[in-house]
C-alpha cells in the first residue's frame, strides 16, 4: 500500500513518474501510463509492465529479472545496462527501444564492453569515448605534421637535427610497441584468465621496452645531438623538458590499444569459424536427411505382384514358388538389413541385390526376361557407390521395357571405366524412350541423390542411340579420394 500511495503521488505531483533506486520488487504496473517515467537503478525482479505505457521512460541498470512487458508500450523507452533475464516482451512496442549493454543472461559486467559497441551507442559514455579517441588521433596526427614540417622547412641545422631525433625515436617507438604486443600476445591469451592482469602486465612490459630503447637510442645517437647544442640556444628552441614518464603515455595507450583489437579481431574470427563450422553442420545434417528421404526402396507394387506370383505358383510349380521366396527373402534381407546412415556399399554387393532382384522378375516373367552383368575390371568391383544406385533403373527398365513387349526381352548391366570417369550402364530392348521425356520419379531421385554427393562430378543420360539406355557416369578420382562416409561422418 505503501509503494501504491508513493507511487500515486508521484504520478499526480508532476505527471511524470520518478523513483530512482527504489526497490519495486513484483510491483504491478500494469495498464499504468508511465510516459516519461525514471525507474533508474530500481530493483524491479518480477514486476508487471503488462499493457503500460512506457514511450521514452528510463529504466537504466534496473534489474528487471523475469518482469512482464507483454502488450506494453516500449516506444523509445530507455532499457540499457539492465538485466533482462527471463523478462517477457510479447506483444510489446519496440521502436526505438535502447538495449544497449542490457543482458539477458545475467547481470551487466564491465568485462562485457567493447570500444566498437561503446563508438556505436547513442549514449553520453559513447559520446565521451569517440570524442576522446578523435581528439588522441586529431593530436597525434597534428604532431607528426608539425616535427616533419620542421625538418624540412627549419633552416636551423641544431634544430632540424632535434627534430629528426624526435621523429624517428617516436616512429620506432611505435613500430617496437606494435612489434612486441603482436610477440607477447598470445601467451597473455594463454598465461592470465583475468582482462586486467593481462592489460596490466602488457603495460609493465612495453614501459620497460621503451624506456630500455629509448636509453639505447639516446646513447648511441642523441647524446652526440644535445652534446653538441650551442650554449645560446637557436630560436624556436627549448631546452625545457617534459618528466620522463609522460612520454610512456603514447606506447602504453598503443599497446593496450593494439592488444585490445587484436584480441576482438581474433574473437571475431572464432565466432567466423564458430559460424561456418555449424553452418557446414547444418549444411551436412540437411544433405543426410535429404538423402534419407530419397533412399530407394522397393517398389511396393513389386512385393505385391512377387506375393501374387508365389500364392499362384504354390499349386502349379512349389520348386519356382520356393525359389521365389527364397530370393524374395534376399533381397529384403539386403535393402532392410542397413541403417539409414549406411549410404554406401561396394559394387560387388549393390550388383548381387540386382541380380537377385531380376531373378525374382526372371522367375514372373519366365522366357520373357533374359539378363546379364557385365563388369570390365575386378577391381572396380571393390568401389564403393551410393547404395540402391542401379536398382531404380533397373526396375525402370522392367516396368518400361521388358513388360512392354511380348518375348524376348533382355537387359544387360555394364560397368566399366571410360577417360577417369565409371559408367554404370543399364541397357534394354524394350520402347525407346520418347523425345520429349521426362524422368520419372526413380531417375529423379538418383539424379538428386548423385548432386548431393558429388556436384558438378556425377550425371545420370538417358539415350537411344546406338541402343537404348540409362547411364550414371561418377568421377573416379571423387570415389577414390577418402571413404565416402567420412563426407557424413558426426561433427
Amino acid at each position: 500500500m505503501f509503494w501504491a500511495n508513493l507511487f500515486t503521488g508521484k504520478q499526480q505531483e508532476s505527471g511524470q513518474v520518478r523513483m530512482v533506486g527504489s526497490n519495486l520488487r513484483e510491483f504491478d504496473f500494469s495498464r499504468q501510463d508511465l510516459t516519461g517515467a525514471n525507474l533508474s537503478y530500481s530493483n524491479l525482479n518480477g514486476a508487471s509492465f503488462e499493457g503500460a505505457i512506457l514511450r521514452k521512460a528510463r529504466i537504466r541498470a534496473a534489474n528487471l529479472t523475469g518482469a512482464n512487458f507483454r502488450n506494453a508500450d516500449l516506444t523509445d523507452a530507455d532499457l540499457s545496462y539492465s538485466n533482462l533475464k527471463d523478462a517477457d516482451l510479447t506483444g510489446a512496442l519496440i521502436d526505438g527501444l535502447d538495449l544497449s549493454f542490457s543482458s539477458k543472461g545475467k547481470s551487466f559486467r564491465w568485462t562485457d564492453l567493447n570500444l566498437v559497441a561503446l563508438l556505436q551507442s547513442q549514449s553520453w559514455i559513447g559520446m565521451v569515448t569517440a570524442m576522446l579517441v578523435g581528439a588522441i588521433f586529431v593530436y597525434g596526427s597534428s604532431g607528426i605534421i608539425f616535427f616533419t614540417d620542421q625538418i624540412f622547412t627549419e633552416s636551423d641545422p641544431h634544430v632540424v637535427r632535434i627534430n629528426q631525433y624526435v621523429v624517428v625515436t617516436n616512429v620506432l617507438s611505435g613500430i617496437l610497441t606494435v612489434q612486441l604486443t603482436s610477440w607477447i600476445s598470445p601467451w597473455l591469451d594463454q598465461a592470465f584468465s583475468k582482462n586486467w592482469i593481462r592489460y596490466g602486465f602488457l603495460s609493465l612490459v612495453v614501459i620497460g621496452g621503451y624506456l630500455l630503447f629509448a636509453t639505447v637510442l639516446y646513447f648511441v645517437w642523441g647524446q652526440y645531438i644535445f652534446q653538441n647544442v650551442p650554449v645560446e640556444k637557436p630560436e624556436g628552441l627549448s631546452y625545457t623538458s617534459s618528466r620522463w614518464y609522460l612520454f610512456t603515455l603514447g606506447p602504453l595507450m598503443m599497446a593496450n590499444l593494439f592488444y585490445y583489437l587484436n584480441r576482438q579481431g581474433r574473437q571475431l574470427t572464432h565466432k567466423i569459424s564458430e559460424q561456418e563450422y555449424q553452418l557446414l553442420t547444418l549444411e551436412k545434417l540437411k544433405t543426410r536427411a535429404e538423402l534419407n528421404a530419397l533412399q530407394a526402396r522397393i517398389n511396393p507394387h513389386f512385393l505385391y505382384n512377387s506375393l501374387n506370383s508365389i500364392a499362384s505358383l504354390v499349386h502349379e510349380d512349389p520348386d519356382k514358388a520356393e525359389l521365389m521366396t527364397i530370393l524374395l527373402a534376399r533381397l529384403f534381407r539386403y535393402t532392410t538389413g542397413r541403417t539409414n546412415d549406411e549410404y554406401f556399399d561396394s559394387i560387388q554387393n549393390e550388383l548381387e541385390m540386382v541380380q537377385t532382384y531380376l531373378q525374382v522378375e526372371q522367375v514372373r516373367f519366365g522366357d520373357r526376361l533374359n539378363f546379364e552383368v557385365q563388369v570390365d575390371s575386378a577391381t572396380t568391383k571393390e568401389l564403393a557407390i551410393p547404395r540402391f544406385l542401379l536398382q531404380p533403373i533397373v526396375e525402370n527398365s522392367v516396368k518400361h521395357g521388358i513388360s512392354k513387349i511380348s518375348e524376348n526381352g533382355y537387359i544387360r548391366v555394364h560397368i566399366y571405366e571410360e577417360n577417369g570417369w565409371l559408367m554404370l550402364c543399364v541397357h534394354d530392348n524394350g520402347p525407346a524412350f520418347r523425345e520429349n521425356l521426362s524422368a520419372g520419379y526413380g531417375i529423379r531421385s538418383i539424379q538428386e541423390k548423385l548432386r548431393l554427393l558429388y556436384q558438378e562430378d556425377a550425371s545420370v543420360e538417358l539415350r537411344n542411340m546406338p541402343d537404348k539406355h540409362v547411364c550414371v557416369r561418377i568421377r573416379k578420382q571423387r570415389l577414390e579420394e577418402m571413404p565416402p562416409e567420412s563426407t557424413f561422418s558426426p561433427a
